[in-house]
């Protein structure tokens, strides 16, 4: 009587059935990640980038190295 109240389980099919599950997951999390990198690290990088060489001079950088303010370089 206990068997008869109790479903069997479906074995067959099984692993296919969770790694479509996994696979499909695994892909919405891995471009949830990249879309965040994409705003969280990327473009604000590319805009520091750009707002550094917005007023950058590289002859005056030129000449403060030519003058001796550092000392590692020549």
């Amino acid at each position: 009587m206990a068997s008869s109240a109790l479903a069997k389980p479906q074995m067959r099919g099984l692993l296919a059935r969770r790694l479509r599950i996994h696979i499909v997951g695994a892909f919405v999390v891995s471009l949830g990640v990249a879309v965040f990198y994409k705003f969280a690290v990327a473009e604000p990088r590319k805009k520091a980038y750009a707002d550094f060489y917005r007023n950058y001079d590289s002859m005056k950088d030129f000449e403060m190295r030519k003058a001796g303010v550092f000392q590692s370089i020549k």
